[in-house]
């Protein structure tokens, strides 16, 4: 709370690149929604990575640690008037930021009343803020999740809140192995969203433990850290800045492996959909997919894009893992 509430005042104020590294290039209509935010929610803003999933349009989507609200009034256009954003943070100057720019954004947007709101409150405890089971379409989260000690309990309240079929779409850091304790208690190291970097297999098990499907990796980028000291202190382990969509499956889904084929109805993804790091979507090709992809498609908000069929050749060996 004090780092990100007192002794930083601005993105410039951060010592590794760990909080600002954009995986891919930013399509036109985000950087049209973007330069519609206020300078001052800009300025404040910390993440890593762009946490933009697909196919928006009217649905309700609530983000964790949503410091001044940059992702949140972002998806605010993305969503539109029919569609809701909810952020909650833990550090009241931050919320306090995002709420003081409600009506200029919602004036901006030429929305009749507004589409966010904000939350002191913490992200393992969701239910004290009055975040109620079933209640969001999607779960985003950009680069606060390694700011939590209890990692597991974030992604049980995160599934605790999604409908059925919703998505958890997350950039977050990502360690080579476990940490030390040295490195886990650095003061700096965790403010900057090192030292609570996950080991990435460790991801894989919370996830499965929690009820989430297996992560799919959308993109990577590799962290550098241009402080000595702080080298010093890191030794041999690397870091990773990825991009992870988690889905809630409901039991029951689709059984086996299919074959699919994109109608190509998405905004801003006409003619193709970069769904991860292992599957791009055409528009109106055929695509084995594992049975695991079938059942994601099928039971998300996805299903009505999709032609989904059963069989597919090859589909039994394609395995949505890679880091």
């Amino acid at each position: 709370q004090d780092y990100y509430g007192k002794e930083l005042q601005k993105s410039e104020d951060l010592k590794t690149n760990a909080c600002v590294t954009s995986a891919r290039p930013l399509p036109k209509v985000v950087r049209d929604a973007l330069e519609r935010i206020h300078e001052e929610v800009v300025a404040r803003y910390y993440g890593c990575g762009v946490v933009i999933p697909e196919r928006l349009e009217s649905c309700w989507i609530l983000d964790l640690g949503s410091g001044s609200g940059r992702d949140c009034y972002l998806l605010s256009q993305l969503v539109g008037e029919q569609g809701h954003v909810t952020g909650i943070d833990m550090t009241k100057g931050q919320v306090e930021v995002a709420k003081k720019h409600i009506a200029y954004h919602m004036d901006k947007f030429g929305y009749q009343k507004p589409n966010v709101e904000f939350f002191h409150g913490y992200m393992e405890k969701m239910g004290d803020a009055g975040l109620a089971d079933e209640s969001y379409d999607i779960v985003i989260s950009n680069c606060v999740i390694n700011l939590a000690p209890d990692k597991r309990a974030v992604l049980r309240e995160a599934f605790r809140v999604l409908k059925p079929g919703g998505e958890m779409y997350f950039s977050d850091i990502y360690a080579s192995q476990r940490l030390s304790e040295t490195i886990r208690k650095h003061r700096v190291l965790w403010g900057e969203c090192l030292a609570g970097a996950l080991y990435w297999r460790d991801l894989y098990s919370i996830a499965e433990e929690v009820g989430f499907s297996p992560p799919r990796l959308v993109t990577a980028s590799p962290i550098t850290i241009a402080n000595k000291e702080l080298e010093g202190v890191v030794g041999d382990c690397r870091f990773v800045s990825a991009t992870f969509r988690l889905f809630k499956v409901p039991g029951g889904s689709w059984a086996g492996p299919g074959q699919v084929i994109y109608n190509g109805g998405i905004a801003g993804h006409e003619r193709e959909l970069v769904f991860d790091a292992n599957f791009t979507f055409k528009e109106g090709e055929a695509v084995d997919v594992d049975a695991e992809m079938a059942a994601i498609l099928q039971s998300s908000r996805f299903a009505e894009e999709f032609l989904i069929r059963a069989g597919g050749a090859n589909a039994a060996a394609l395995q949505g893992r890679c880091c």
